[in-house]
């Protein structure tokens, strides 16, 4: 029976480019803040969950979700002070509580985000704590805003609030010495709404404790030196202070001030947009910044503050074939390459020497590494799709690593097997994907296949340990990841493939991942779900637009679905590094049109079985995009595959999501997933 949707009022709305205009029905939907906006989503969701309700086993993989996600997690244990700092959740709690011990004490809890709200919709953002230790400053954010106001503490009497910094937005919080931190915000929209309403100059300031936060001090950015994002850190040793500043989500400028010099003055290091500059570390004069100028895989340098110019900069780990980051701790440096999007970790000197190849316990991706330089270990996870996220130490000195915290995940990994496969895209580039799978399954092409991917932003998908696919594979699933051109798994150039008119690449090179498993008998069309969120949205729109026929079931999550007006929107316009703008020139709008998810939606045609969700707060893809792209499908939708709307309230784009509400909303995908896939759960 065909699903009866909520009427979806058009408007006479429309937009011209370049001589051409462009209708925008549904672009009422756009003002979160209207009563009727509100009405409409609530009439959605009684659909919706009407609709996700008659699964029968729906109850079934909510259960088993929540026993997978039942166990202990930690975090990476980190030295403020005289204390040792670690995150640490004992299942089901939805938020993760961050404990602090000393050496021979038990762990106390120092914040517990689950206390800041009653329905765990108030989480624990960014943390910085002086460097004596004595103080700590930490965001608070609201329905999964990125929005968030911060409150200072003494750590001595962590629950005594000393005084709070409001309309805080994508910042870091460093602190100089005890007298106070850096951090970044906008200037709060005076019109419209503040979750959807344009963000323009980022600015970076400086809170000295224990006065107003009026009488803060702008120290970079604002209308004079407009940036739209900014970010201030002091190295360990309280020296330097780094300022990156960029238009976009790709390249910075960075700036230097001398904070021990009498006369501390901010002075350009690196100018101009088209390169990424990061500090890492520093030692007296001498600057360690991590760069991809002259270097796409990228390089790490050494700058002599007293000559800084670029000519004089001195490689310590030059660039090689495979990606680097780097991280530092205990006097050393850790330089993490990516080889085929799997991890491999190096221990560096600050000469550059190679002290030994850290031993790692498989194929996986391995993070962390930081540390202060007085510390005797470093810290880092290790995880793979069949690996459970386990928490090691290595003792620097010695290179010895050893388990510090495991799991405790309830999963026989044996019974599974996750194998790398290239594929040819379609014009020859080579693409790798991971396949991972019950051991023993047959290519016959009858298993339901979830391919999940991203493409963009210079992002790196690496093997990573997650239960909904865990559950996905009990059913006799297939999980399939890509590593498609606009991610950073193999330099900048992977990247570039993949922005402006090259973006198609990324679209291709999913929908031949796609054909190369059906292909193989690991799937068919008829069991072929496809899955992405926030730029992979984007990627599931596109593709289920342009190959409808290949896919049984799309799972859009929280994605950027209108192509010619996402720069319009809080901090939208930093993507157009990847994108391109409709208002950039009459070539760049033509192609967006031609690949925007909302505008490629034609009448009559059968599209998959759809699942859009979103979340109401999420002022990073305002829900807009999920909102008009679903009133669009529902009214053009061709056959009886159903397209709901899914709608999490005081939830914005993902991080501070509580984990009951995670539970909730990956069940329903699973369930709408297996179910229109044919499968059968016992």
């Amino acid at each position: 029976m065909a699903v009866e949707y909520p009427a979806s009022r058009k408007c006479d709305s429309h937009d011209e480019f370049f001589g051409k205009t462009v209708p925008d029905p549904y672009r009422w939907l756009e003002v979160d803040t209207d009563p009727e906006v509100e009405s409409w989503v609530k009439a959605q969701n009684d659909v919706t969950f009407a609709e996700l309700s008659s699964i029968p086993f729906r109850d079934a993989i909510r259960k088993r979700l929540s026993t997978l996600w039942n166990h202990k997690r930690y975090g990476l244990p980190f030295a403020r002070g005289d204390w040792r700092y670690f995150f640490k959740n004992d299942g089901l709690q939805n938020q993760s509580v961050l404990f602090r011990e000393k050496e021979g004490t038990p762990p106390t809890v120092f914040l517990d985000p689950n206390s800041f709200s009653e329905d765990g919709t108030t989480s624990l953002g960014n943390i910085g704590f002086s460097h004596d230790g004595r103080f700590a400053a930490y965001g608070v954010s609201e329905g999964g805003a990125d929005w968030t106001n911060v409150r200072v503490i003494a750590c001595d009497s962590p629950d005594q609030l000393i005084e709070t910094v409001n309309d805080v937005k994508f910042s870091a919080l460093s602190w100089r010495g005890s007298e106070g931190f850096y951090y970044s915000c906008y200037e709060r929209p005076q019109e419209g709404s503040v979750r959807s309403a344009k963000t323009l100059h980022h600015r970076l300031m400086f809170h000295r404790l224990g006065t107003s936060q009026g009488r803060d001090e702008l120290v970079f950015g604002g209308a004079e030196t407009p940036r739209r994002y900014m970010s201030g850190t002091v190295t360990e040793d309280g020296r330097w202070l780094a300022i990156n500043a960029s238009v976009s989500t790709t390249g910075n400028e960075l700036y230097i001030c001398d904070l021990s010099s009498g006369n501390p003055r901010i002075i350009p290091l690196a100018e101009g947009f088209d390169r990424e500059y990061d500090v890492i570390d520093s030692a007296g004069e001498f600057l360690f910044v991590l760069t991809n100028l002259e270097a796409p895989n990228n390089r790490l340098v050494r700058i002599d503050m007293s000559c800084p110019s670029p000519a004089s900069w001195v490689d310590v780990i030059p660039e090689r074939s495979e990606v680097l980051s780097v991280s530092r701790g205990c006097g050393f440096f850790f330089a993490h390459y990516l080889k085929d999007a799997v991890s491999a970790v190096e221990q560096v000197d600050h000469s550059g020497a190679t002290v030994r190849e850290v031993s790692l316990p498989g194929p996986g991706t391995a993070m962390g590494f930081n540390a202060r330089k007085d510390d005797d270990r470093v810290y880092f996870f290790f995880t793979s799709y069949l690996h459970p996220t386990e928490v090691h130490s290595l003792d620097p000195a010695s290179g010895e690593s050893a388990l510090f915290r495991s799991s405790g995940v309830d999963l026989d990994a044996s019974a599974y097997v996750s194998t790398q496969v290239f594929f040819k895209s379609t014009d020859g580039t080579e693409i790798p994907m991971m396949i991972t799978h019950r051991r023993g399954l047959a290519l016959s092409g009858g298993n339901p296949c979830l391919l999940y991917g991203y493409g963009g932003f210079n992002n790196s998908l690496t093997p990573v340990f997650n239960i909904p696919a865990v559950v996905w594979m009990e059913q006799g699933g297939v999980y399939a990841v890509p590593n498609l051109r606009g991610g950073g798994e193999y330099g900048e150039a992977w990247h570039l493939a993949g922005v402006k008119l090259q973006k198609q690449n990324v679209f291709d090179d999913f929908i031949r991942a796609a054909e190369y498993l059906v292909e193989r008998g690991y799937t068919s069309p008829s069991r072929l779900c496809i899955s992405g969120g926030s730029n992979g949205g984007l990627l599931v729109g596109a593709a289920m637009t342009q190959r409808p026929d290949l896919f049984r079931v799309a799972l859009p999550a929280v994605g950027v679905m209108d192509m010619l007006r996402y720069h319009r929107f809080t901090a939208g316009a930093g993507w157009a590094y990847d994108y391109g703008t409709a208002d950039d020139n009459e070539e760049m709008f033509n192609y967006l049109l031609g690949y925007s998810p909302l505008h490629r939606i034609v009448d009559g045609v059968g599209y998959p079985a759809t699942l859009v969700t979103t979340g109401d707060h999420d002022d990073r893809v305002v829900p807009a995009h999920s909102f008009k792209f679903a009133a669009r499908l529902q009214e053009a939708q061709g056959c009886a595959n159903p397209v709901l709307l899914r709608t999490d309230i005081n939830a914005g784009h993902g991080a501070g999501t509580p984990l009951n509400m995670m539970i909730a909303r990956e069940a329903d995908r699973i369930s709408f997933a297996l179910w229109h896939t044919g499968t059968e759960v016992p």
